[in-house]
């Protein structure tokens, strides 16, 4: 989801800044975030620990009281859904919490109506299912691509390596626009920028090198508009538009669709892995797709909190008394394991009739990118399952480190074994 992967690091700046009356804080020099914070990230392999204190928590609790506020945790659905789509009671703006830093805080997830409306508007068009289904080609192409540079590498190869992360890279670089000379120099950017588990000057460092390589990239196609997004938006709206919100659109689509995509493909290949008959399923019913890709964004809602809330007012939720400026934070990868919208939530079965999620948030910040993402992963896994039909792990299950401290859930690595080789291409 848009602008995500840097929710953390702004939750952290806010409360920082209440603790030191308001004034500028050093991102950089912060080692971590706060352990209270971090433990709706907790998971045992795939799933989210169920307990998060000594006892099981009501879906509306507190998760914390530092700095003078109250953090609230939402990890029911109905409840994350209300949340998520009050306007009216809540926030997004984080920018009046963050002092002088505020002005370089951009994206739709950290903004309000009416800024967000007219921000929205710039990039709605350019995600309607008939402008997205235009790329399939092109991502099918880069599926391709990365299947024959995968058997090239093998006989064992680190599926995050060469398969989850490369695929959606691309096929962002694709949907902005951005020249093939600048892309090499834009991934060196965008690996550092996702390593949330750490704190120092590398990772914010490596964000703001990334955004000044986006509005570069905007100043010069204003000049000379290319037919991805950016030349598109530019094209459109002209001097409407500032070159530093197109870029903070850009970014945000960048931060959005590339490493949430990576952990999907990731993680979803791991589920097929994991169990034979949902591999072969993919492998041999084309109508299959659909819905194990649904039931993948539910069972492993890779990004696992939704952009913190600020309360507008004092407030009751669900018979707990919310104050003014309190954070109200809603654990996606909970809700979607609620155990009140259906029986064994906490299983991954794409045979049963699809469940209600919100792997994409709700309400008017629902991720704009959806489709495409989906689109993605319903191109990805049939084509990586008949290439390499004897695929299989090439190490053991307990083995794999993930990154349970990140807000975008992930594995580190995953090694297969290709086995035999299928068709060079997928039909």
């Amino acid at each position: 989801m848009i602008g995500l992967t840097t929710a953390r690091a702004r939750l952290t700046q806010r409360l920082v800044a209440r603790a030191t009356g308001g004034g500028p804080v050093d991102l950089s020099s912060l080692e971590a975030v706060p352990r209270r914070l971090l433990r709706p990230l907790r998971r045992s392999g795939l799933d989210p620990v169920h307990r998060i204190g000594s006892t099981a928590p009501d879906p509306v609790h507190r998760l914390a009281h530092m700095f003078g506020m109250n953090i609230w945790l939402v990890s029911g659905q109905e409840e994350a859904k209300a949340v998520l789509a009050d306007q009216r009671r809540f926030s997004n703006d984080i920018r009046p919490y963050v002092g002088a830093a505020g002005a370089s805080v951009g994206g739709l997830g950290f903004t309000d109506p009416p800024e967000h409306t007219r921000l929205r508007a710039l990039l709605t068009p350019e995600f309607t299912m008939r402008r997205i289904h235009r790329l399939a080609p092109r991502i099918e192409a880069i599926v391709d691509a990365q299947l024959d540079q995968m058997e090239v590498n093998g006989p064992v190869v680190d599926l995050v390596e060469h398969f989850a992360f490369p695929i959606p890279f691309l096929v962002i670089c694709e949907l902005l626009g951005l020249p093939v000379e600048d892309r090499e120099r834009f991934r060196s950017l965008s690996h550092a920028r996702f390593d949330v588990t750490a704190g120092g000057a590398g990772a914010f460092g490596a964000i703001s090198q990334s955004q000044l390589f986006l509005l570069d990239a905007t100043r010069k196609q204003r000049v000379d508009p290319g037919d991805g997004l950016l030349g598109r938006i530019l094209a459109a709206v002209g001097d409407d538009v500032s070159d530093e919100e197109v870029a903070g659109l850009a970014d945000g689509v960048f931060t959005g669709g590339y490493e949430t995509t990576a952990s999907m493909l990731a993680l979803g290949s791991l589920v097929l892995l994991r169990d034979r008959k949902h591999f072969d399923l993919v492998r041999d019913d084309d109508s299959s797709i659909d819905r194990v890709v649904e039931e993948m964004l539910r069972y492993l809602s890779v990004v696992q909190i939704a952009f913190p809330r600020f309360a507008k007012e004092d407030l009751e939720l669900f018979g707990k008394r919310i104050q003014k400026g309190d954070v109200v934070i809603a654990a996606l990868s909970r809700a979607d394991r609620d155990q009140r919208v259906g029986p064994d939530l906490g299983t991954f079965d794409p045979q049963r009739p699809p469940s209600p999620h919100v792997a994409f948030g709700y309400g008017f910040h629902r991720c704009v990118g959806a489709e495409l993402a989906r689109l993605e992963l319903r191109i990805a896994f049939p084509r990586l399952v008949r290439r390499f039909p004897e695929l299989a792990l090439a190490a053991s299950p307990e083995s794999l480190r993930f990154r349970d401290q990140s807000i975008v859930y992930a594995v580190d690595s995953l090694p297969v074994h290709l086995g035999g080789v299928g068709s060079s291409k997928s039909s």
